[in-house]
């Protein structure tokens, strides 16, 4: 029992640097989703002609593509039009342009789940749409969308496991590392699993603190929405 403790002691330093790595990852790459998946879900909802099939194809493209596809281009296929980035951009930018697609989806179905009779009752006092878009649609649609959301939060973070594929040492990575310098395949993996379980648990119970309070009985939806 001591010498599975004193291994555990002796690799938490380099897990612990790899799970920060992965939190790095996964806030940049759901910060920009957010940035990228909040106007497209608008052009596709509200938008008409070429802008609402742009919005369509991205939303098709991105999640009918695997993900370990787009890193790759990112990172080895961008460099042969001149643009170079290091690991860690390279692996945000791929994640977050797939988590954008997701995330479009998920603020459409809140922004639909809304009485249109609102939309309406906004135009007949005189509001444009896009006022009552950005006024009295998208301030609701933000509250609906965090359960849905919040999946995606959870996701990303075991998503960010990708990024070894081009040497990002996040925490897959590092226990990739660890396995080769001890040889312990089973042990290493094991207790990469549990700090995976012990980070998700948490967040979920962060999550679900944050929907407790700002939720209005019978004003929500569920996580099997989408």
């Amino acid at each position: 029992m001591m010498e599975h403790v004193n291994f555990l002691i002796s690799i938490l330093p380099e897990l612990w640097k790899g799970l920060l790595v992965s939190l790095e990852l996964s806030a940049g790459a759901l910060l920009l989703g957010l940035i990228i998946g909040l106007p497209v879900s608008l052009a596709r909802t509200y938008g008409k002609g070429i802008i609402k099939a742009i919005a369509v194809a991205y939303i098709e493209l991105i999640r009918g593509t695997p993900m370990v596809v787009q890193l790759v281009i990112i990172y080895f296929g961008l460099p042969d039009i001149g643009i170079v980035l290091d690991r860690i951009p390279a692996a945000i930018i791929a994640l977050g342009i797939n988590s954008s697609a997701y995330q479009a989806e998920y603020f459409r179905g809140a922004i639909l789940s809304i009485d249109s009779g609102q939309m309406m009752a906004a135009e007949a006092i005189g509001m444009s749409k896009r006022q009552a878009v950005l006024n009295i649609i998208l301030p609701q649609a933000l509250r609906l969308v965090l359960p849905p959301w919040s999946n995606e939060l959870v996701y990303m973070i075991k998503y960010t496991s990708v990024a070894f594929l081009i040497a990002v040492p996040e925490l897959m990575a590092r226990g990739k590392m660890i396995i080769s310098w001890t040889f312990k395949p089973l042990e290493v993996l094991f207790w990469v699993g549990v700090i995976y379980v012990i980070v998700l648990s948490l967040v979920a119970k962060i999550v679900d603190t944050i929907e407790a309070k700002i939720s209005i009985p019978g004003f929500q939806m569920s996580r099997e929405s989408f």
